[in-house]
């Protein structure tokens, strides 16, 4: 079965999402050794219309939640709910708010180059962490393609020539059209916030519902259509 997993990734409900559904597929594998899921990584845009070069975070996050207090508020929502998960954000470390279509940009290479589900997962999960734990620049092409050889590349041989290559492509704009006509495709579907997981064929969760939860929608999606 494959999931399809719509997010942005400086989205911290997506990061919460992300891990409470790596925890509900090992409780799954746990019960069923042979069960089979793949993942596919889809893009969305919280702000479209973040500039290129990316904003300052707090003046970001003050004007859409209206002041420091309701950010502080806002956040130790996120920790709480983190920190059950497994999470431990530091959005003390984040002084920029970046354009992530070089991020998606990054998954799209990835996935269209035929790495593994474990890789891919790898390389998202590492740009959640590097932007809500390290306080890295995830729009930053340099930045991105330490991250990409980190996760996606296997030979300490030839890391130079791969570094090479991801910087060229996020230099360049292939993926680009791709990557736009996938959130065209997921806003056509009707989703308007992230996450939002789609199991199997049809079988759409919203929000970073709970592990059990999501369990529960896998165990639904792969029972046999009537």
């Amino acid at each position: 079965m494959i999931i399809q997993i719509v997010s942005d990734f400086v989205c911290p409900w997506c990061f919460v999402g992300e891990r409470r559904l790596a925890q509900a597929v090992a409780q799954l594998k746990a019960e069923q050794p042979e069960l089979t899921l793949s993942f596919r990584w889809l893009p969305y845009f919280l702000n479209f219309g973040t500039p290129p070069e990316g904003e300052s975070y707090s003046k970001f996050m003050e004007g859409k939640f209206g002041s420091a207090a309701q950010v502080s508020a806002m956040q130790q929502r996120v920790l709480d709910a983190g920190r059950e998960s497994g999470v431990d954000f530091d959005f003390g470390l984040i002084a920029m708010r970046p354009n992530t279509l070089r991020a998606h940009r990054l998954i799209y290479r990835a996935q269209s180059a035929g790495y593994s589900s474990e890789h891919v997962l790898k390389l998202a999960d590492r740009l959640f962490s590097g932007y809500f734990q390290r306080g890295e620049n995830i729009g930053d092409i340099d930045v991105l393609a330490a991250i990409a050889v980190e996760c996606c590349n296997e030979s300490a041989d030839n890391i130079d020539e791969e570094l090479k290559q991801v910087i060229d492509y996020l230099k360049g704009d292939e993926g680009m059209a791709q990557v736009l006509a996938q959130y065209e495709q997921v806003t056509g579907w009707g989703v308007s916030g992230v996450p939002f997981f789609v199991f199997g064929e049809n079988l759409g969760v919203a929000g970073a519902q709970t592990t059990d939860v999501l369990v529960g929608a896998i165990r639904q999606a792969l029972l046999p259509l009537d």
